[in-house]
């Protein structure tokens, strides 16, 4: 498997530098570049291919949510995890809204970090504990027919997992099957519940009692 790539955008030097150095011991992450400005980093985007961009929006005149929107418009395989010391609620609903796949804030710890990133380059999503529930606080369309859709074992063994945090390869070794019929079992699940994102199955994984919301994404 080829190393992911990386880009840091973030107006802040010691944040860069400390993210860049924590990174770098990770042999299968390669840092292509960093920017403390929003077009530095468009122009970094444009001129080298990035897997995934880490990100902190909320900074007055150099990134916003705006910085958001023209990655995704330039760049659109580049994948985006925000690491933010944003706590405004309406202002993350708003980044989520636009499209970020990941979200933790800078209180998380390098376990999650590397997870994210990983989970990130792989299309799939992470959030830390904080978004989640901030997540679960938002207004979402209640079904009026609240009968459980009943899920196998191994489906619920699957669910559990991704809103645990873990990616496909993992999921396939812990339950010692191929990624292929990890990838099979998530889309029978996505269509059977007719759910369309990662953040609406730990969702459901709360709701229904799979798995408790602490320990959800984590």
């Amino acid at each position: 498997m080829s190393a992911i790539s990386i880009a840091i955008a973030d107006s802040q030097f010691l944040i860069r530098v400390g993210l860049a150095h924590l990174i770098a011991e990770k042999k299968n992450i390669d840092i292509i570049g960093d920017a403390e400005e929003e077009e530095e980093l468009l122009t970094l985007v444009k001129n080298e291919t990035i897997d995934v961009v880490i990100l902190d929006y909320k900074q007055e005149d150099t990134f916003s949510c705006e910085t958001i929107t023209k990655l995704k418009n330039i760049a659109p395989q580049t994948k985006i995890l925000v690491i933010s010391a944003d706590n405004d609620k309406q202002s993350i609903y708003h980044a989520l809204e636009l499209g970020v796949n990941s979200y933790l804030t800078k209180s998380c710890n390098e376990e999650e970090i590397f997870d994210a990133i990983t989970a990130t380059a792989k299309g799939e999503k992470f959030f830390c504990n904080k978004v989640l529930d901030y997540i679960m606080q938002k207004s979402f369309p209640k079904v009026e027919n609240c009968a459980p859709t009943p899920l196998s074992v191994r489906e619920r063994e699957v669910v559990y997992l991704i809103a645990k945090g873990h990616i496909a390869k993992e999921i396939a070794q812990l339950l010692n099957i191929s990624t292929h019929t990890v990838y099979t079992h998530r889309k029978n699940i996505m269509k059977k519940l007719e759910l369309s994102t990662s953040s609406e199955l730990i969702l459901y994984a709360v709701e229904h009692g799979i798995i408790d919301s602490k320990n959800a994404s984590k």
